[in-house]
């Protein structure tokens, strides 16, 4: 990314995101606060064209129930290096947000038909583990201010970009089970952005470098294309 004066506050470092997102977009969703959460959404581009299918969805739930695994184990890690308020309250609500996740993620699988096997072993594509490994990477060595500008796109752009899939999804044909609409359409995390916020702010206050975590946050959106690159891909057999 350019290097130019950017802001030193979250606020101004997540409008600087949209923002930058806007101006190489020609068209971007817009959440209730405004802010920009459909970024490079392949299944969302299938659902467009008419051309999202059952199977389609199969392959999200299983690379979703991936990165749940992976998400769990980093924001332990997170926690651990940054164990003081609010950054700790961050990541214990992330572990709860995504544990309480679970049991719904397999009733998905469920209803979808999906073997046990095919729940627990998500697609064998690089992009199925390009978020996992760019989670793992910010928790290792990503600043406080990273991890919370991060943690911040993340929850704007998938927990958006699922409700938009959902809302696409009852817009067409296809056979889709209440507990797929349930698990992707209601959830939203308004607490927790508000200390993505504080946790990246009290980053900021330490001393951690703005640019830097523009650019961490940056890299996990585009971590977040290839997820759904990964749901859109076809089946390789």
């Amino acid at each position: 990314m350019p290097q130019k004066e950017i802001g030193g506050t979250a606020e101004e470092l997540i409008r600087e995101l949209r923002d930058r997102h806007t101006r190489h977009t020609p068209h971007s969703g817009q959440d209730a606060q405004g802010s920009s959460y459909i970024r490079d959404n392949a299944l969302l581009d299938l659902a467009r064209r008419g051309e999202l299918t059952r199977e389609h969805l199969r392959r999200l739930v299983a690379v979703d129930a991936q990165c749940q695994r992976t998400e769990l184990a980093a924001y332990a890690l997170m926690a651990a290096r940054f164990p003081h308020s609010p950054a700790s309250e961050l990541y214990a609500g992330l572990i709860g947000l995504v544990g309480a996740a679970q049991p719904s993620l397999a009733g998905c699988a469920r209803a979808l038909g999906m073997s046990e096997d095919d729940f627990r072993r998500g697609p064998g594509t690089y992009r199925t583990y390009a978020f996992d490994g760019m989670l793992s990477w910010i928790a290792l060595q990503a600043s406080q201010a990273d991890t919370g500008l991060a943690l911040h796109s993340d929850l704007t752009v998938y927990l958006g970009g699922c409700a938009e899939l959902v809302r696409a999804v009852r817009r067409s044909d296809i056979p889709v089970p209440d507990e797929f609409l349930a698990h992707y359409g209601t959830a939203s995390a308004p607490d927790l952005l508000a200390l993505a916020k504080e946790t990246t702010d009290d980053g900021l206050g330490r001393g951690d470098d703005p640019g830097t975590a523009l650019h961490t946050a940056w890299l996990l959106e585009k971590s977040l294309e290839d997820f759904w690159r990964a749901g859109a891909e076809p089946a390789t057999g």
